[in-house]
């Protein structure tokens, strides 16, 4: 057993994981066991009599390593595992136990843990997958692989690793020192075999006896190259394609196998033979990789019953490094057998074109439409024209023959064409029908006589000189082709036109010229001139056209003759002393109407408006003014509004309106139960007309009120106002003395009475 004391700051020792039960000679300790003595502190001082205590503290001292106090025994309470501590660090003192003072100085030393090979090498990301195209050379490498081992790399063989093949041989060998897998064959096919698990094992101690070990799995998968041409599955094929196949439709699908994958099992479809070409097409559908065929043209069973294609299939992706392997292409026939269909009538043309002259009777020929029925049985067929198509109204056919007539007559200058649809049906067979379109034109006779558009006039200007051309005129025919040229004179049963002639310029045109000079506005400003016109067609037809011809001073420098402003001042014949004239009345008009606007503007300005206390008139006026209350008397006086000039006829009217009071009696009684109706309503009358003739009054509407308070009234009326004679013993100057409020009053009745005093 070491003893150690004072080796210096640090001692080192190194301690085996794997220690024996016994003691050995040298300081190893094996971690198997418990409570081991694998170690002694021992100090010089100490005699042996139990006076010296040793102590241990540092990393693991109480819980890994404990001492014994009087012998410095130091022992391992568990097994040391270098992969989770590999060293600790402790620290011993010697102490006196009676006066615990120290008798050596501490002293560190330091425990390595010496590696054994305990950990098997392992692989902490597998298993694996990888992957190496088909047909790869042989040593192409494929995927390395790595395993770890805990043990110490730098102690013996404990962490070193070699690798070999557990399965997968004779497909993959790996390297033993680098864990690369490579493959050992060549020509490995996908087709044939995809998947490969390769078992690795990874062994430690260089892979001797005794070793540790480890394995994993690796999953290796063929990738797909382009090593496989396509294949048609039978070399000739046989597809049934019935004659009414509409073109451009598919009528049948053909597919060749390839047995790559992706892209290497892309490919085209092509016909190779002319005929079949010629009739049809032939697409690829690159998701299902089908070949579609399509109708180029139609098909005729009774031309043709069956075709024949060449079909050839080409992968589009190839690989030179398997050229090799043939061409990658393959080719089929296939045999198209044509079905007969009962097809409708064919007609001999795909449209029509026809034409009839205008104004031909009705049954007139236009022409005929040929079908036939396409089948062997050739069927009878039946013509007839589409009711919803323009112009089925004035045509009709001929229903065996196809003969096209018409109906009535026909205007070219109203419709010039005509479009109908013929159909065409078989008798045995009437749902299969045909349609053709048929234009019909209709050619133009010489039944318009032409004519000169008389629209407007003819300018001559004053200062035109004899032989000067006013203008060239050209007719209008509504017929087309059929009038030839146009010739132009004066009437041969007119006299010589002395002002104005006309000359045929032969060129379906003719030119007005002036016969004479001289000419003025003033004297005559319209002229006519009778043209007569004659088309070139079969039969001739003339017209008589009459143009009007204005004469007027004209602009100079105009390249057309046209009218000065002034000219257009007369156009309605009137001379300039009229113009004169009627200038002199609209100012007199014009004067008169100032006048009277001055008079009336003169006539609204009205007098000053004084007060009068004869002017008592029953009015409503509005004013803001909210008074003194009921001793307010001088508020507001409606006199003000009064015109002073008119004070004294009204007054003479009160005086009228007196008398009519005593005429209807001088009982002191109320109106209301003394006056009949018709009385009333004179009284009433008789106010409507003051007012309407009161030319004083405000230039406002005032509201006149008449109180009637109804017949048989036991109590009579209680105003006071405008009564006839009011009779009453009251002596009036004792009223002064009620108060303001009935001074009013008896100022009122105190007028009423002067006034009646004759």
């Amino acid at each position: 057993m070491p003893s150690m004391w004072g080796r210096g700051p640090a001692s080192h020792l190194l301690l085996d994981e794997s220690m024996h039960s016994t003691p050995p000679p040298t300081p190893i300790l094996n971690t198997s066991f418990l409570l081991l003595n694998f170690l002694q502190l021992h100090s010089n001082s100490d005699k042996g009599d139990g006076s010296v205590q040793y102590l241990l503290s540092g990393e693991g001292a109480g819980n890994i390593f404990t001492i014994n106090e009087l012998t410095g025994d130091i022992h391992a309470k568990k097994s040391l595992d270098r992969e989770k501590k590999s060293h600790y660090v402790l620290h011993a003192r010697a102490v006196d136990r009676f006066t615990n003072r120290a008798v050596e100085p501490e002293s560190e030393f330091i425990i390595k843990v010496q590696d054994v090979n305990d950990n098997a090498p392992k692989f902490p990301d597998g298993p694996f997958s990888a992957s190496v195209p088909e047909m790869a050379d042989i040593g192409t490498s494929v995927f390395q692989i790595t395993a770890t081992d805990a043990d110490d790399p730098t102690y013996g063989n404990s962490a070193k690793i070699v690798y070999s093949i557990l399965q997968g041989q004779p497909f993959f060998t790996i390297d033993p020192k680098t864990g690369v897998i490579r493959t050992a064959l060549p020509n490995m096919d996908r087709e044939t075999r995809e998947m490969y698990s390769v078992i690795i094992q990874a062994k430690d101690m260089a892979g001797s006896v005794g070793g540790l070990s480890g394995s994993t799995t690796v999953n290796i998968s063929l990738t797909d190259v382009n090593d496989n041409p396509p294949r048609f599955p039978q070399k000739n094929y046989q597809l049934y394609v019935p004659e009414s196949s509409q073109v451009g439709k598919a009528v049948g699908k053909i597919k060749a196998n390839d047995e790559d994958l992706g892209v290497n099992a892309e490919m085209t479809y092509r016909i190779t033979n002319e005929e079949g070409a010629a009739m049809f097409s032939i697409s690829t559908d690159s998701d299902k990789r089908e070949g579609i065929i399509s109708l180029r043209k139609p098909l005729d069973y009774e031309k043709k019953k069956a075709y024949s294609l060449n079909i050839e299939g080409v992968n589009t992706h190839l690989d030179p490094r398997f050229s090799y392997l043939g061409p990658f292409k393959d080719t089929t026939t296939l045999k198209l057998i044509i079905g007969d269909v009962d097809e409708a009538p064919v007609f001999t043309m795909d449209y029509y074109i026809m034409d009839v002259y205008e104004n031909a009777p009705a049954g007139t020929v236009v022409g005929m439409v040929t079908a036939q029925d396409p089948d062997s049985t050739r069927s009878k067929v039946r013509y007839s024209i589409d009711q919803n198509a323009e112009g089925d109204a004035l045509f009709s056919i001929d229903v065996d023959s196809g003969l096209v007539t018409t109906t009535k007559s026909l205007d070219r200058e109203e419709v010039a064409w005509h479009n109908i649809t013929v159909m065409a049906s078989e008798i045995d067979n009437p749902n299969l029908v045909s349609y053709v379109p048929v234009t019909v034109q209709v050619l133009d006779v010489n039944d318009n006589a032409p004519y000169i558009a008389t629209d407007s006039a003819l300018v001559v200007c004053e200062g035109s000189k004899a032989g000067q051309v006013i203008q060239t005129i050209r007719t209008t025919d509504k017929d087309n082709f059929a009038n030839g040229r146009f010739t132009f004179a004066l009437p041969e049963d007119l006299p010589v036109n002395p002002n104005f002639t006309l000359k045929d310029n032969e060129d379906s045109s003719a030119s007005v010229l002036v016969h004479r000079q001289g000419f003025s506005q003033a004297e005559q400003e319209l002229y006519q001139l009778p043209v007569v016109v004659w088309d070139g067609g079969e039969p001739l037809l003339s017209s008589t056209s009459t143009l009007t011809l204005r004469v007027c001073p004209c602009q100079r420098g105009a390249r057309m003759p046209v009218c000065r402003a002034q000219a257009f001042l007369s156009s309605a014949g009137l001379s300039t002393g009229a113009l004169i004239a009627i200038l002199l009345c609209v100012l007199i008009l014009l004067a008169i109407v100032v006048l009277f606007v001055t008079l009336r503007s003169k006539k609204s300005k009205k007098e000053p408006l004084i007060i009068s206390a004869e002017d008592i008139r029953e009015n409503v006026v509005t004013y803001d003014d909210e008074g003194g209350g009921e001793e307010d008397t001088e508020a507001f006086d409606i006199a003000a509004l009064r015109n002073p000039a008119a004070a004294e006829e009204m007054r003479i009217r009160k005086d009228r309106q007196s008398e009519v009071w005593r005429a209807m009696g001088n009982e002191a009684i109320s109106p209301a139960l003394t006056l009949p109706d018709e009385d009333i309503h004179e009284v009433i009358k008789l106010k409507v007309v003051d007012a309407d003739w009161d030319t004083s009054g405000p230039p406002y509407d005032s509201l006149q009120t008449y109180a009637y308070e109804g017949r048989g009234s036991p109590s009579g009326s209680i105003s006071s106002l405008d009564l006839p004679e009011p009779q009453s013993e009251l002596d009036l100057s004792e009223v002064d003395n009620w108060g303001p409020e009935v001074q009013i009053l008896s100022k009122v009745f105190q007028e009423k009475s002067q006034q009646h005093v004759p």
